[in-house]
């Protein structure tokens, strides 16, 4: 009878496992089933979610005949660029720069505006110092940083600054050393905003990286400029790899005016960009210029025309 009980009492435990096993095999079961049902919408969300480009275009509210001016947004997205490199304003013999962008209400409608057409803005201009001496005018300090500011209260990480006619290191060597000074002077205050300075020089690559390092902050690089280098009779390529990845914070990706980008037979796009990749570069390119001699102020057909082509190079579907 003992016997009988104990052989009764091992079948029900044994039914009781065999019955918690099936229990944990379903419920194993039913997790599967219901990870496999969301595969397809997982996989679907990942093959649509829209990854970064490395390479972004961008055009120039200045160019585009809209500087400073809001409606420089709904243009740039007309014409298909990414974003747009905004003008600091005119300089004159003012204290400061004619900054709109310095008014809270004008940035917040600029912030808002960004954010509805999806663009960026890419860089802030200091283009007062094209006809300006950053070597010699009063209050350099003061302008640059008031640029650092709005760069900060509108999340620009990069702002334009051209040596200019009167900077032009080739024609007035003596100035480097003033030059170097202010540069100097200026990169503690990029560098505690977390800003790049993005200086254009006449200067040929090697001469350019020699500047750098009389600098030595890595928050003052190469505002790369096809043009200059083309007139100055230099191959863009060779430039573009002496000064390497780290140096170029951003490029001016035209020539002179003349004829659209696509058109231009002294500026190989397709060898940039292989240039470009292989030094590992990657960035923001700022249409500037290259409008058709024939029509130059056709905003929306030159911008136009050399965005979409510079997209077919550097974003290919």
């Amino acid at each position: 009878m003992a016997e009988l009980n104990e052989k009764m009492q091992v079948a029900r435990l044994t039914k009781s496992s065999r019955l918690g096993k099936s229990l944990v095999g379903r419920r194993t079961f039913i997790r599967n089933m219901v990870a496999l049902s969301l595969l397809p919408s997982l996989t679907w969300a990942a093959s649509n979610r829209k990854k970064k480009p490395r390479y972004k275009i961008a055009v120039i509210d200045l160019m585009i005949l809209k500087r400073q001016k809001l409606s420089a947004l709904p243009l740039a997205k007309e014409i298909g660029a990414d974003g747009l490199e905004v003008d600091m304003g005119g300089l004159g013999t003012r204290e400061t720069f004619d900054n709109k962008l310095a008014d809270p209400e004008v940035r917040k409608q600029y912030i808002e505006k960004l954010k509805e057409l999806n663009l960026e803005i890419c860089s802030l201009a200091m283009t007062g110092f094209y006809a300006q001496s950053f070597a010699k005018r009063e209050g350099v300090e003061k302008m640059v940083s008031d640029c650092i500011t709005t760069m900060q209260q509108l999340n620009v990480q990069v702002a334009f600054l051209p040596l200019g006619v009167q900077g032009d290191l080739v024609k007035n060597p003596e100035l480097r050393p003033l030059i170097v000074e202010r540069l100097k002077m200026i990169a503690p205050l990029a560098e505690k905003a977390g800003v790049t300075i993005g200086i254009e020089t006449a200067l040929n690559a090697t001469e350019e990286v020699k500047l750098l390092k009389e600098v030595g902050s890595k928050a003052i690089q190469i505002y790369f400029n096809f043009s200059n280098a083309l007139e100055g009779g230099r191959d863009v390529c060779e430039e573009l790899k002496i000064l390497g990845k780290d140096r170029i914070c951003q490029i001016h990706c035209t020539d002179k005016d003349g004829v659209w980008l696509e058109n231009n037979t002294r500026l190989d796009m397709k060898k940039v960009k292989s240039t470009l990749d292989k030094i590992g570069w990657k960035g923001w390119l700022v249409i500037e210029r290259s409008r058709d001699a024939n029509k130059p102020q056709d905003v929306r057909g030159n911008f136009g025309a050399n965005t979409a082509y510079m997209k077919s190079i550097f974003q290919p579907v």
